[in-house]
């Protein structure tokens, strides 16, 4: 396979000359193309079957010990201006990160196959998609493109008829610690990876281009790219109305993305258009829609069971790709929290020993097509999009945060996402209710300076007036024994009804200092067994502990200094002043 693009055809070219591969494979995204890498891998050790009577299709790849997750300290945005890049993000000039990284991309792929894929993030007919070819020495990135992206000819043939593309270098070069970076170039549309093979360091459509790069594009076009969940709920009449939401980690991203509604509500249906990055536009009537970037999932596999998330638990049984788990004696995948089995190996490769860590390493992740997930919805290719009417944001907060509230304004939205955060556990830090900061959940993947992003975010203020409603969700509330007062899971579509609602004016609500909160009626609790007095707790705040948040946001806010736009700095203002 060879392109008509000769800005494409040069740079493989160039690339080629200075990295030396043994030989070049354009990737043209077909089956065959996938079970020959596969066979591949299998041959040379670095993928491995698992059980094929209980996981037909599924493989096993065991990652260095040392290259298990994304490095952001190593991940740098790239510009001549470092204000543009903001302090919420790690700064290198232009010339100094490509000198670096072409001195370790010299020879780096000597006696190795270069692989180049063209990809489409997005729908292959939508005019929201962007395409982008990434250059790689990995196979194990080419099999995982192929479910994440739609790759291939299609692809290229997009890429030849528009004439742009991002360009993405990758190279697993020694996956030494010490010689491993993520550079960024925004105004470029280029990224340069080198010394890592894990997930988001190395599908370089991911994080790199769906949401740094992206990000950078959607303010110079007039979108959003966004760490965002896409879901439909269908009502028994069968009206369905879509909702975006974002979460910074381990507060129930993709429990809610796949959420199966409780048997109260069982003629309720929940279609997954995406768990993990939205990508939204105005379309030419002012209406927001969205796409999902991505053609598949990479999820984090620990604590994933029959019980936390049946489709997502399903949906991993056939052609699969897990990284970093356990097996079992009969050799099928084994992690924690999975309910079943019990683990033989780890995820390093050696026997089991419960006294040594984990059998999977607790950032182990699968990999699979979304049309494998039960509630996949086929809009998830439409080339419009899906209209949505409600945006929510949502952090992990023991006492602050109400179950539920939505803003009173786009910008006072703006201000809400801009407030995201979640409290440390003591399983992560050994320190309880640290506050941190993920305003929209896009702290590690802004691509520029969050003051200009907040800017952005409020100018659709004034692009059109069908924008959709903003929420804010809370579900973990807990009593001072550490106990849940929400049960949280398929229960939640409670929540999303009220905020249907809402969005629909059919019911009201009372208005507060941070924004309007459910009425005591207006969500429907039955069944549930909560005490009148957590109910009451659930739907109402505390002004005392509220005016802390606020003056302690505020300061986060200036933080930013003479960027900050005014608008979010007279919403916050507002705030406070209402909360006396």
């Amino acid at each position: 396979m060879t392109t008509k693009n000769q800005e494409l055809t040069a740079w493989v070219s160039d690339v080629a000359k200075h990295t030396q591969p043994q030989k070049v494979v354009w990737c043209d995204g077909s089956e065959e193309e996938y079970q020959q890498i596969v066979d591949l891998m299998l041959n040379d050790g670095s993928l491995s079957s698992l059980n094929s009577d209980t996981h037909p299709d599924c493989y096993l790849h065991l990652s260095d010990p040392q290259d298990v997750a994304r490095v952001e300290h190593l991940t740098f945005i790239c510009s001549d201006d470092p204000a543009t890049v903001g302090d919420n993000n790690n700064w290198m000039p232009v010339a100094d990160a490509k000198e670096k990284m072409n001195d370790l991309y010299q020879d780096c792929m000597k006696g190795r196959t270069m692989y180049v894929i063209p990809y489409c993030m997005g729908p292959i007919d939508s005019p929201y998609s962007r395409c982008g070819v990434e250059i790689t020495d990995s196979p194990y990135v080419v099999i995982n493109m192929k479910l994440m992206t739609r790759m291939g000819t299609k692809a290229l043939s997009r890429i030849e008829a528009e004439g742009s593309f991002v360009k993405g270098l990758h190279s697993i070069g020694e996956l030494d610690p010490d010689r491993r970076f993520i550079m960024h170039f925004p105004e470029e549309l280029s990224i340069m990876s080198y010394g890592s093979g894990y997930g988001g360091n190395a599908l370089l459509g991911k994080k790199c281009h769906a949401l740094r790069i992206a990000s950078w594009q959607a303010r110079k076009e007039g979108w959003l790219a966004e760490h965002m969940l896409i879901l439909g709920l269908e009502s028994p009449e069968g009206e369905t109305h879509y909702i975006a939401a974002a979460f910074p980690s381990a507060c129930g991203k993709t429990n809610l993305a796949m959420l199966i509604p409780p048997e109260k509500y069982k003629d309720w249906k929940v279609w997954t258009l995406g768990d993990d990055i939205a990508w939204l536009h105005k379309d030419t009537t002012g209406l927001m829609r969205a796409i999902n970037p991505e053609a598949g999932y990479f999820g984090v596999v620990p604590g994933t069971n029959a019980k936390t998330n049946r489709n997502a638990y399903d949906m991993i049984q056939q052609n699969t790709i897990f990284t970093n788990v356990g097996t079992t004696a009969d050799n099928q995948p084994w992690w924690e929290d999975k309910k079943v089995g019990q683990p033989e190996t780890d995820w390093k490769g050696n026997d089991y020993d419960a006294n040594a860590g984990p059998a999977a390493h607790p950032n182990s992740r699968f990999t699979v097509s979304a049309t494998e997930n039960k509630a996949y919805s086929s809009l998830a290719e439409a080339a419009e999009g899906v209209p949505i009417t409600a945006i929510v944001f949502g952090g992990r907060r023991r006492e602050l945060a109400p179950l539920v509230y939505q803003a009173k304004s786009w910008e006072h939205g703006v201000m809400i996402g801009a407030g995201v955060a979640s409290e440390t556990t003591a399983a992560a830090t050994g320190q309880v209710g640290i506050v941190r900061r993920d305003p929209m959940a896009m702290k590690p993947f802004c691509g520029y300076n969050f003051a200009d992003y907040w800017a952005h975010w409020l100018s659709f203020a004034e692009r059109t007036g069908t924008l959709p409603k903003i929420f804010h969700v809370n579900w973990f509330r807990q009593d001072d024994d550490g106990k849940f007062l929400w049960p949280g899971f398929g229960e939640n579509l409670r929540v999303l009804q009220w905020i249907i609602k809402r969005c629909k004016g059919e019911v009201g609500a009372n208005e507060t200092a941070i924004g309007y909160l459910p009425c005591d009626d207006d969500i429907d609790i039955e069944g549930l067994d909560i005490d009148p007095a957590v109910w009451q707790s659930l739907i109402t705040i505390d002004d005392q502990q509220w005016r802390q948040e606020m003056d302690e946001f505020g300061e986060y806010l200036e933080s930013y200094g003479d960027r900050l736009p005014d608008k979010l700095r007279e919403q916050h203002q507002q705030v406070r002043a209402a909360l006396g």
